[in-house]
């Protein structure tokens, strides 16, 4: 995923400040994120070992630890200053849930794959390279592994699209198009924020086998 670098540094760039008001405000426009949770323990059967690409300041890794108390979970992200947000919230949960600072350019997995692999608002965020990324989740993920999306999927609007992009959101439908390419859904859901000024998806899903 060398051509996603200059997207690596600026989103690195752009953590910096956002870690520190994060929590206070992403709960006001990313909807969707319990109710991931909830749909993917319903439809994949006590994980062994779960990893979240762009864990951020850790809200969804605490809530998987809470969904799935036997699993072995990992939260990766490209910000060491989301990272050290997340550590304070995982720490009653000792050494079961682990963080990385990378990219996810290549498969992590060392023995055992992954039988979930959660996004949460990152896919979007990845421009160029969604596409490269979901390519190397396949290769992490076990025999009966799943992945589990919750991200910005479009908005009708264009000076909305345009003020996203200014955040580093590309939201015109290319992280569902994307996934049908690679998975079989299991469960796929379109739903509305704010009104219809944009529209979020809901996914889990299963490789298609070649």
């Amino acid at each position: 995923m060398s051509t996603a670098a200059p997207n690596q540094k600026s989103l690195t760039g752009y953590y910096r400040w956002h870690a520190q008001i994060y929590d206070l405000t992403r709960w006001a426009f990313l909807f969707g994120r319990r109710s991931l949770i909830h749909r993917a323990a319903a439809h994949v059967v006590m994980p062994e070992r779960i990893l979240e690409i762009g864990c951020g300041t850790g809200k969804n890794l605490v809530e998987l630890a809470r969904a799935f108390p036997k699993a072995q979970i990992i939260g990766l992200d490209l910000s060491q200053d989301m990272l050290d947000r997340a550590r304070p919230k995982l720490k009653e949960f000792g050494p079961r849930v682990g963080l990385l600072h990378q990219a996810y350019e290549a498969p992590i997995a060392e023995g055992p794959k992954f039988d979930l692999i959660v996004f949460s608002y990152s896919l979007s965020m990845i421009n160029p390279g969604y596409d490269e990324v979901l390519r190397v989740c396949r290769a992490d993920l076990s025999e009966r592994g799943s992945i589990a999306v919750v991200d910005f999927h479009e908005s009708r609007w264009s000076w909305f699209r345009r003020w996203m992009g200014v955040n580093h959101v590309r939201m015109e439908g290319q992280v569902l198009e994307c996934l049908n390419q690679h998975f079989q859904p299991l469960t796929r859901q379109v739903h509305t924020g704010y009104g219809d000024l944009w529209r979020y998806l809901l996914y889990v899903g299963s490789p298609i086998k070649s």
